[in-house]
Parts: structure tokens; C-alpha cells; sequence
């Protein structure tokens, strides 16, 4: 027998009094698969928790779901059918549909002689859906499947209208799917053209003109920094606390993978460490249906019973937010939360997480948690990235929180309030930043996204090329982000009020500018060294030294805000570091560039980033090869 230790010894032993009532409990108990005491705590926690006795068996206790169902099915005196060997009619399923298949867990089998067979995981629940049942189909009867064998026969028969509607799940005025690569390409080329002909004929006033918009966007972001920086030291925002609720949530977390290898099995590892009821996690491990790397590795490993594949049929895109689209259909809990393949959370994070909603206003929709790297001390370059992150999410983030700003979300450590995101068309499909794109969409219709005191460490990309493809796909996917919501700036201020917009307009036009005109500020740099500016006759001696206040004070900002970042997250030691981000930026001119030769290109091309590359030597010691037998990959079902 298995059995999984619950929290609280002491409520056991409580839950133990119970003697076991359910039918289910006693046949389990007389196939000796439980005992009268694991009877008696399964059905207390059903009762106290509000779910189903079935759920709690599967998960907590690993009793398959094929047991359950045969048992369910002799008590109801019903047929057990197995969808995926006999496959159900094509008709029937289009006319219930494939999401009120996965929400409700029934399909509509076969008609037999006038009546339609209905198969269901929930047989207590059935009479609920009778009216309804006979409505659509007529003279109707109750059959038992399994969760699994469900979902896997929807996702085999539904799949491709599932992915169509995962594409364009979002309002179309709210997407990107229809930007214009060619007309942008167009445009882009006039722009270059029309800059080239004035250059031609007065070089210094094209120069000036993008000297004095990258100095006025240099200024305006470092008063920002600097404002969020110093109103987060004087009035830092409550941060949720771990007080735990008496009811805790299902939480279903969407984990989308992509030719993952070598962080499979420390991915595993850290889930399993998770301090969270097995009943009430429903994991989703996302797979690509031509990713046959991961599916084989999964293929090769047992999956504890709360974690499960979820295999995305190909469509006409391949992106992380087309991925969790498809996957939200089969999410069980009312929570949603994402982590990244290489994701490390803190094992209290969803408890952190289930106090965070029970205490928080009602608009309060989103939570994002603290990024930070488990692999800063590998080179100058991760050293550099988490530096950036901890600036980022300790300091700025918080700031922006307290100032009222839109939060840009994070990508991963992100958690939902499920009805709102189904509201809202969940992600943008084709928007290679579907983060920070729903927390502009989050803000327009008056949601709040608020921070959580939990911390999720990743693999800082320490590799240089990797680097700036990572971060042309996050720069392009602010250009592609600012611009739908650009569409109508006039909607744009009335959704968001002033405060909103303009910091709006610093946060992605502000920093797009400015890494796409950073070498015009370079050139300054290089006065000290007597090289003459372009633009010393135009401008007077005195305003020279008014920029180099400014430039100095920027990186004085940039440096403060640094440093209190990697002191909050415990890494004084990077502090030294600090100074090299000025040699650290400059790879994001470069992905800015590339970044927006994509719009024109590729706009929706998502430029994957390896993992596994450069985890910790302690870490890559622990691997284990794997077996030497061949691989069974994940089926499509």
C-alpha cells in the first residue's frame, strides 16, 4: 500500500476516528489496497476539503484510476468503457463540444438503438447533467471511463479545433495575430530611407534629433528607477504572508517544456519536494506533439499521479502561450500557476501562493513571485543576470506596485485567478512576450497584479549568443506588445488613467529606444579620451557637464538600485559586480537590433533557449543516465 504522508500527524490520527462510509473505501479496503485507517483520512479530507473521495485515492494514496472506475462502475451497475480502444462517434463529441467534455467530464459515446451512451469520471454526479443530457441527445445512459482516458480520447478526436481555438483565444483587437511583417517591413525600410535622405543633406541635425530623444528617454527612465527605487525603501508594499487559509485551492500549474533533457529529472526532483496536499495539485507537464526529445525522456519515467502530459497538436504557430492555451482546457483547479521548465520553486511557494488569494482584494487577480538564479557564480555573464533580476524584481517591481503602475509580468512564479484568465481570452498565442502583454490587458480592465514574499530560482543563460537571442525575442515582443495596445491611445489613457499610460509609455517604448539608441549616448563616453563630439558646435560647453552629471547620476541609480537588489536577495557578494553592467548592456543593443529586424521577418518566431547548459556542479553530479532500454514516448492518446 502507499500512502503519502499528510502534514499534520496529529490530524490523522483525528481523521482515524471515522470509521469509512463510502462504498468506495470499503472495496478498496476489501481488494486490500488501503487500510481502514487510510479509509478513514481519505474520506474526513474529502469531506473537510470539498472533493472528491476518487481524487484523493489517485493522488494521494496512488491507486489507479482504472480501479476506481471499475469499482464506480459496479456500483452503479453501469458498463466500464475504454474510449481510446473503442473509439467514441465523431458527431456526438462535435455536438457536446470538447470543452464541456473536460469541464463537465462526460462525452457522449455512441447511439445504440436510439439511445446515446454518455461515459463520465463523476457517476455521483450524473443526474446534475440528465436534463441537460436529454435535451442535446434524447433517451441517454450513464457508462464509466477514467480521467485520463478521457481527456486523451478528446484530445486524439477535438485536438486540431482545440489548437485552432487555442490560437485565437484572445479578442482579435487585443492580439497580434494579425501583424503585417511585410507592411512593417515596408515601413521600416521608408523610415531608414526618409532618415538616410535628411542625413544626406544636414547629418548633424538627424544626429541631434536622436541624441536629444535618447537623452530625454535616458533621463525620464533613470527619475523612474529612481523614484520606484527610493518609494519602495520608504513605504514598501505588504507582501503576502504564508498564513494559511482553512481551505486550501486545487491549484493546476501549466509546466511547458520543449526538447528538455538534461533538466528532466531535477525538474521532477523539485516538484516532488513540493509541501502542498497531493489532492489539490493537478501538475501539466505541456509537450509539443513533434517533440520527440522530451516525450521520449518522460516516456523513460514514472509520473507521480498528480502530474500529468498534456500533448499540444501542431498547428500554425509553436509558442509557450499557444502551449498553456491548449493545456487551460484540461487544468483542473480553480488556481492557475506557471513555472518554466527549469524552474526551482520554494517547496512552501502554493501554500504561499493559497494564503496570497484568501487574504487579498477580490480585483487582486494575478500574483507573481521573485525570479532569482541558482547559477550566478558560474560566469561574468550569470553573475551579470542575476544582479539584473534582483535590481528588477526586489526593487523595481515592488516600487511600481506602490506607485500604481501597470507590473509586467514575469513569464514564470505567475498565478491566476482561473475564471478571470478564461475571461480574458487567457494568452495572446502568437505574442513571444504573452507576459508582459496579459499584465497590460490584466491592468486595462481593471484587475490588480500584486508581488508575493516566494522565491523560484532558474538557470541564468550565461552564454553570449544565447543571451541576445533570449532577449531579442523579450525586446520584440515589447515592440509587437506596445504596439496593440497602441492601437487606440485614446482607449489606451481611459483604460489606464494617466499615472498608467505614461508609465507605460517609459516601461516598453522607453526601454526599446533606449537600447536601440545607446550608442548615440556611447559617444560621450569617449570625450575624456579627446575625441571631439559631432555635435560640439551645436551644443555649449556648460551642457556637456549638465550631461555628464546626468549620465554619471543614471549609473549612480543603476548601481543603488543593484546593489539593494542583491542584498534583499542575500548575495552581497555580487555587489562587486555591479559596476560591469555598463559592459553587460550593450548585448541588449545588439538583441534590440535583431529584435526588430524580426518584426519585419518573423514576427512570431519563438527563438527557444536551451536548458540544462550551465546548472551547478553539484547539481550536474546527480544526474543519472538514463536507462538502457528503448524509450516509450508520451502518446498523443
Amino acid at each position: 500500500m502507499f500512502h503519502f504522508n499528510q502534514r499534520n500527524q496529529g490530524t490523522e490520527i483525528e481523521k482515524a476516528k471515522h470509521a469509512p462510509q463510502d462504498v468506495l473505501s470499503r472495496q478498496l479496503m476489501r481488494r486490500s489496497l488501503i487500510s481502514y485507517q487510510d479509509a478513514s483520512i481519505a474520506e474526513a479530507t474529502a469531506q473537510q476539503r470539498d472533493l472528491r473521495l476518487a481524487d484523493i485515492y489517485t493522488r494521494s494514496y496512488g491507486i489507479s484510476q482504472l480501479t476506481i472506475a471499475d469499482i464506480l462502475a459496479n456500483d452503479a451497475g453501469a458498463q466500464l468503457i475504454n474510449p481510446i480502444e473503442q473509439p467514441p462517434e465523431q458527431e456526438l463529441l462535435n455536438r457536446f463540444g470538447a470543452e464541456r467534455c473536460l469541464k463537465h467530464a462526460l462525452m457522449p459515446w455512441r447511439q445504440i438503438g436510439g439511445t446515446t451512451i454518455i461515459l463520465t469520471t463523476q457517476p455521483d454526479r450524473f443526474d446534475e447533467y440528465r436534463p441537460e443530457l436529454t435535451r442535446i441527445f434524447g433517451p441517454i445512459r450513464m457508462a464509466i471511463t477514467t480521467d485520463d482516458q478521457l481527456s486523451r480520447t478528446v484530445s486524439y478526436f477535438c485536438g486540431q479545433q482545440m489548437v485552432a481555438a487555442a490560437e485565437t483565444r484572445v479578442k482579435q483587437t487585443e492580439s497580434c495575430r494579425h501583424w503585417d511583417a511585410p507592411l512593417a517591413a515596408r515601413l521600416g525600410a521608408a523610415i531608414l530611407v526618409i532618415t538616410g535622405v535628411c542625413a544626406y543633406f544636414s547629418a548633424q541635425t538627424i544626429f541631434a534629433l536622436l541624441t536629444g530623444w535618447a537623452i530625454i528617454v535616458l533621463l525620464l527612465n533613470t527619475l523612474l528607477r529612481a523614484t520606484a527605487a527610493l518609494t519602495n525603501w520608504r513605504k514598501p508594499p505588504k507582501l503576502k504572508q504564508s498564513t494559511i487559509p482553512a481551505r486550501l485551492p486545487m491549484i493546476t500549474m501549466l509546466v511547458p517544456l520543449y526538447n528538455e533533457t538534461a533538466i528532466a529529472e531535477h525538474l521532477l526532483a523539485r516538484l516532488k519536494a513540493l509541501d502542498y496536499p497531493r489532492e489539490l495539485l493537478d501538475v501539466c507537464l505541456i509537450l509539443e506533439a513533434d517533440d520527440v526529445t522530451t516525450r521520449a525522456t518522460l516516456g523513460r519515467t514514472i509520473l507521480p499521479t498528480w502530474m500529468r502530459p498534456i500533448v499540444v497538436p501542431k498547428g500554425t504557430i509553436k509558442t509557450k502561450p499557444r502551449a498553456m492555451n491548449y493545456a487551460l482546457e484540461f487544468a483542473r483547479g480553480s488556481i492557475i500557476g506557471i513555472w518554466d521548465a527549469e524552474d526551482a520553486p520554494a517547496p512552501d511557494q502554493l501554500r504561499v501562493v493559497a494564503s496570497g488569494f484568501a487574504n487579498c482584494d477580490p480585483k487582486t487577480v494575478c500574483l507573481q513571485g521573485v525570479l532569482d538564479y541558482y547559477n550566478a557564480s558560474t560566469n561574468w555573464l550569470t553573475r551579470c543576470f542575476t544582479v539584473e533580476y534582483a535590481g528588477w524584481f526586489r526593487v523595481i517591481l515592488p516600487g511600481f506596485q506602490t506607485l500604481g503602475l501597470v507590473i509586467p509580468l514575469g513569464g514564470t512564479t505567475l498565478f491566476f485567478r482561473r475564471d478571470t484568465l478564461e475571461e480574458l481570452g487567457g494568452w495572446d498565442a502568437h505574442n513571444v512576450t504573452e507576459d508582459a502583454d496579459l499584465g497590460v490587458r490584466l491592468a486595462r480592465y481593471g484587475y490588480r497584479t500584486e508581488l508575493i514574499n516566494t522565491v523560484t530560482e532558474e538557470e541564468a543563460n550565461g552564454r553570449a549568443w544565447p543571451w541576445i537571442k533570449q532577449r531579442s525575442r523579450w525586446l520584440k515582443g515589447y515592440a509587437i506588445t506596445y504596439g496593440v495596445h497602441m492601437r487606440n491611445p485614446l482607449q489606451l489613457w481611459r483604460d489606464l488613467g494617466a499615472k498608467r499610460f505614461f508609465g507605460l509609455q517609459l516601461l516598453f517604448l522607453g526601454t526599446l529606444t533606449q537600447f536601440a539608441l545607446a550608442p548615440v549616448l556611447w559617444i560621450f563616453w569617449l570625450l575624456p579620451f579627446g575625441f571631439v563630439h559631432p555635435l560640439s558646435s551645436m551644443i555649449p560647453s556648460w551642457a556637456f557637464w549638465l550631461l555628464a552629471g546626468l549620465f554619471v547620476t543614471s549609473e549612480l541609480v543603476g548601481l543603488a538600485v543593484a546593489a539593494a537588489g542583491v542584498r534583499k536577495a542575500g548575495k552581497s557578494w555580487l555587489i562587486k559586480w555591479a559596476v560591469t553592467l555598463q559592459f553587460y548592456f550593450p548585448l541588449a543593443a545588439l538583441a534590440a537590433y535583431k529584435g526588430l529586424l524580426e518584426l519585419a521577418s518573423k514576427p512570431f518566431y519563438w527563438d527557444k533557449t536551451a536548458h540544462g547548459v550551465l546548472l551547478p556542479e553539484e547539481w550536474q553530479k546527480q544526474i543519472t543516465p538514463p536507462p538502457l532500454q528503448p524509450p516509450h514516448p508520451v502518446s498523443d492518446g
